[in-house]
């Protein structure tokens, strides 16, 4: 049976395909296909008076192949994806688009295709962009990011999760959002909302990168994401503050780390940094470089080459760490 939706209504927030409607933060009923979870149980932290009109924009003229990027999010959430039999393992998929916009196809949807096949739970998260006047717009990721992992834990035993097998994944500044919550999954950000925020952990129990973008260094980031996150014109402290290498610690979650060598918009060195820092903080950590891939190959696009592997080496990876249940 084929669980896998034609389109998410809920997490692109344009074509009305689905009739199932988005559930709050607060529901705990079991878990629906294709269900839209929103994440505060109010208005985000820092949003109030925030007014913005969510776009999807369709940036493919193929309809076979879509690529919608999405703005103006107000109502952060996760878009469930529920295998016929779910092993337990959960994914909180981040996709990239340099903090500016959201790519939820090639960096989402194709995801929940390779993943859920396999028993593993997907949720694609439509997290705040950074610059959109958000309060703090720099934290604002990083207060969904941790907010995502805390509800699928909370909810982990009706959703038929385990609560120690929950990672999240990244693309490119999404991977910055997801090694930074690996990273920072502690640093206070929000002031609690609910039992949630008060009893449940924000730390991941892994974490998967693809092409991250990790450093702030100028000659090292990925220019655009980090205007985007930090301003034109940081300071000093606040590119250490949101360079997620200069933060691991012996808590940080174990993590796999995919990339291409020939990857001109985010330097190989932003993994390497990354890797580099597990390993000195004696966290588990793979990592794979491959010739060729570019930027942003995601999974169709990386078609034909050794990097379009990555899928089924992501999932033996989590199948050889015990993520993925019997």
């Amino acid at each position: 049976m084929n669980h896998l939706p034609r389109d998410a209504r809920c997490f692109a927030g344009a074509l009305v395909l689905l009739s199932l409607p988005c559930a709050s933060a607060q529901a705990a009923r079991p878990l629906v296909d294709r269900q839209e979870i929103l994440l505060w149980p109010a208005t985000p932290p820092g949003s109030d008076g925030v007014k913005l009109e969510e776009k999807t924009q369709e940036r493919s003229k193929d309809p076979a192949n879509p690529d919608r990027a999405v703005t103006g999010v107000t109502k952060p959430s996760l878009t469930a994806f529920v295998p016929a039999r779910p092993n337990g393992a959960a994914l909180i998929v981040a996709s990239g688009g340099g903090y500016e916009r959201q790519v939820i196809d090639k960096e989402g949807m194709e995801v929940a295709r390779a993943f859920v096949p396999r028993g593993v739970t997907v949720f694609l998260l439509k997290y705040r962009l950074p610059a959109e006047g958000h309060e703090n717009g720099r934290d604002v990721p990083l207060q969904d990011a941790q907010r995502s992992v805390r509800l699928v834990r909370a909810n982990a035993a009706k959703w038929g999760i385990d609560p120690a097998r929950i990672g999240v994944m990244g693309f490119s500044a999404g991977g910055h959002l997801a090694a930074y919550v690996g990273a920072r999954f502690m640093t206070k950000v929000y002031d609690p909302t609910d039992e949630i925020d008060r009893m449940t952990s924000p730390r991941p129990d892994y974490v998967i990168l693809l092409y991250a973008v990790v450093s702030m260094d100028d000659g090292v980031t990925h220019a655009g994401s980090k205007r985007a996150l930090i301003g034109p014109t940081p300071s000093k402290a606040a590119v250490a503050a949101y360079s997620a290498d200069l933060h691991v610690g012996v808590q940080t979650p174990r993590t796999l780390l995919v990339l291409a060598d020939d990857d001109t918009a985010v330097p190989p060195e932003n993994s390497i940094r990354y890797y580099q820092a597990l390993k000195r903080a004696g966290v588990p950590a793979e990592m794979h470089v491959f010739a060729r891939g570019g930027h942003g190959f995601g999974i169709k696009k990386a078609a034909g080459l050794p990097v379009g592997d990555w899928p089924k080496l992501a999932l033996d990876w989590m199948a050889t760490g015990g993520l993925m249940g019997k």
